[in-house]
């Protein structure tokens, strides 16, 4: 895919689906250059998930979705080690409270066992109540899924960015795409950086998905239907109250509400799923979060003398469609992967080798360069507990100075106070910044390319 000048492949949007095609084609041999229109990447839907790898135990059968699920948490498996990144094999359960509920029990097992998912356990009441000490006794029936884990939400976009970076992969913050046109054998795109070719273009625009196609051909073939989902985040001793992944019975429309700790050693309760028409602002509503407490309290009554540390919202690009929307037109050199709702975080390394596969991409190389994570998650070894880490900046998530420089000085650097805190978790704890705020004003003089603002971008893992 070679061109005399620019690269071989631009991807619009640094999400986590887009730092994942990043990788397997600069992994591949490709030159590529990523380009995200906010100051830092993770800044659209990636920002705000409950960071759990899926199975694709409930996703639709013999659909794209469900591929790339299976082929993403397997290839997430295959890697994680190497990058250092975090891993809880913790479970799931999927709980029924209804008779209704628990009447669809065993077409769910069917459909997760028909999906490749075998090793599901059915279980009665007695026994979720032995493996859940702390549920509430109304629960009828459940099964559990021992592959569903929990990992960090945004260190494998990370990994994969410096993965790709690593191989020769370029990114460009704050650039967003305003034009573009085919030429013979490339693609010329209009940033607010300067002019962009490529011969492919991979439009992963998440939010802005529908906007970038019409910018680049016209019309667009989706439309964008943002969906917001709010979640709040108790305090760390919670996180005792839950063993497993705690999901609902979904519905037609949502996965509905999970229960679950997080690798930060906190608990989350959410998402909501909530159409809007704004694509950039996901608002908090004090009734929304009033009614998750009492939805997360009905799950696990003990919830109820627990400590919110914080809330958060995010928005998932869901569409006209449930399922996803990736179409490739070689003669055009144009892909296009839209549609990627609540499942990115899982599926985003299958997407990735999807869409190498429906360019005729080379066969796939095995990566030369494995950068190495910093270890965020509660149960691993943190920087505060090792010598000549400069002192402890950030004392609710125990944050150190060197983590901060590290993350200041990374392959792709943070350019704003959000994207340092999902590189190291400051400001992520219960005080949501008020006491490092001053100090990591000084230590970020003259670093970001977004002002500082202490407390800013609520959201937190």
């Amino acid at each position: 895919m070679a061109t005399d000048t620019g690269f071989d492949v631009a991807v619009i949007g640094a999400g986590v689906v887009g730092c994942a095609i990043a990788r397997r084609f600069a992994v591949d041999g490709a030159r590529v250059l990523l380009l995200e229109r906010a100051h830092d990447v993770l800044d659209g839907a990636s920002k705000g998930n409950s960071a759990i790898l899926h199975t694709g135990f409930d996703a639709p059968g013999d659909s794209l979705e469900l591929d790339c699920i299976r082929a993403g948490h397997a290839e997430y498996l295959d890697i994680h080690d190497q990058l250092n990144l975090p891993l809880d094999r913790c479970g799931a359960l999927v709980l029924a409270w209804t008779d209704e509920e628990q009447a669809a029990l065993p077409a769910l097992m069917a459909q997760a066992r028909a999906n490749g998912v075998t090793d599901i356990q059915p279980m009665d009441r007695e026994a979720l109540l032995a493996a859940e000490p702390n549920l509430a006794p109304s629960v009828r029936a459940g099964f559990r899924v021992p592959g569903e884990a929990l990992i960090d939400p945004w260190s494998a976009a990370h990994a994969y960015l410096y993965q790709a970076i690593a191989h020769g992969a370029q990114l460009r913050c704050r650039a967003e795409v305003t034009g573009g046109r085919r030429l013979s054998d490339r693609w010329q795109l209009q940033t607010t950086v300067g002019e962009v070719q490529a011969a492919l273009v991979v439009n992963a625009a998440g939010l802005w998905g529908d906007h970038v196609q019409r910018l680049l051909t016209g019309e667009s073939w989706f439309q964008i239907r943002p969906r917001k989902g709010q979640f709040i985040l108790f305090d760390k001793p919670a996180a005792a109250l839950a063993r497993h992944i705690l999901l609902p019975v979904p519905s037609k429309v949502t996965k509905g509400v999970v229960v679950c700790r997080t690798v930060f050693g906190n608990l989350l309760v959410g998402p909501t799923a909530e159409e809007q028409d704004d694509r950039d602002t996901a608002m908090l509503i004090p009734e929304t979060l009033a009614a998750l407490r009492q939805t997360g309290q009905a799950i696990l009554p003990a919830l109820a003398g627990q400590e919110v540390a914080a809330a958060y919202a995010g928005l998932r690009p869901a569409t006209e469609e449930k399922g996803y929307r990736i179409r490739a037109d070689r003669g055009q050199g144009l892909v296009t992967v839209g549609g990627i709702r609540s499942t990115g975080l899982s599926a985003a390394l299958g997407i990735a080798a999807h869409v190498a596969r429906l360019v005729g991409g080379a066969a796939r190389r095995q990566p030369d360069h494995w950068p190495q994570m910093p270890v965020l998650a509660q149960g691993g070894r943190r920087d505060w507990r090792d010598a000549g880490n400069e002192g402890i900046v950030c004392h609710c998530e125990w944050v150190t100075q060197r983590e901060i420089l590290a993350a200041l000085d990374a392959p792709a650097p943070a350019n704003s106070l959000a994207g340092l805190k999902r590189r190291t978790r400051v400001t992520m704890g219960r005080c949501q910044g008020f006491y490092c705020s001053a100090r990591l004003a000084q230590l970020t003089e003259g670093r970001f390319t977004q002002p500082f603002c202490g407390g800013e971008d609520g959201n937190a893992g």
